[in-house]
């Protein structure tokens, strides 16, 4: 049987986690007397901490010391942690944990990428961390998204070459991370933001039951 590497995102693929980030990001925006919008928050998705607050601080047109920095970066990742501690089975996006026991069953490599640094504490909470064969997260990387660094490390890790991958994705700049690694980008979520994507689905439901065995013959 041939083998492809199969690669998912975490926030927005695997578990809604971004309703936290959202959260946490803006409680840090209203001690800094800034409006952070929904909106502001799609556009951190699957962007660094550091940078995330770069973003927030220029479009609320503020400055702030290197010290502030630090501990608004620190406060915010602990109340995200706070909310991830309440996580369960349950909070696994639909068709998720179903789509990847099938790959187990059919023993196809399975890897993270994530820009999350909490990726591994947040698939033990989930009870799937054994499912993964390679996890690749902030911790591990350099480089965000839209650069390719995560997938390729991911692939380096299941001993795949790139364009035997596929990539699962909730994010503009993740789908291109994907595509400028020459993997195959399936996007999860709107057709319309994820228009560079190969394929696009609201959720795993969606897709057709032998789909894992049509992207086993897919190519980019």
């Amino acid at each position: 049987m041939s083998k492809k590497a199969f690669i998912f995102d975490l926030d927005g693929v695997v578990v809604d986690t971004a309703k936290f980030h959202f959260v946490a990001w803006q409680r840090l925006a209203v001690s800094l007397g800034i409006n952070f919008t929904e909106e502001e928050n799609e556009q951190l998705k699957g962007v660094s901490r550091v940078r995330s607050l770069e973003k927030i601080l220029k479009w609320g047109n503020k400055e702030i010391d290197q010290k502030t920095f630090e501990e608004k970066l620190i406060q915010k990742n602990e109340e995200y942690l706070e909310m991830v501690e309440t996580l369960t089975q349950e909070d696994i996006l639909p068709g998720v944990h179903d789509f990847l026991l099938r790959l187990r069953e059919s023993e196809q490599p399975i890897a993270l990428g994530s820009a999350s640094k909490n990726a591994r504490p947040i698939l033990k909470k989930l009870g799937i961390y054994d499912l993964f064969d390679a996890i690749v997260d902030g911790t591990d990387v350099s480089k965000a998204k839209p650069d390719p660094e995560v997938f390729l490390n991911a692939c380096q890790l299941l001993n795949m070459p790139a364009k035997n991958a596929v990539v699962f994705e909730d994010s503009i700049a993740g789908v291109q991370a994907a595509n400028n690694a020459g993997m195959i980008s399936i996007g999860l979520g709107d057709q319309k933001n994820l228009s560079e994507a190969d394929e696009v689905f609201e959720s795993f439901l969606e897709m057709p039951t032998d789909y894992q065995h049509q992207l086993l013959n897919k190519t980019k």
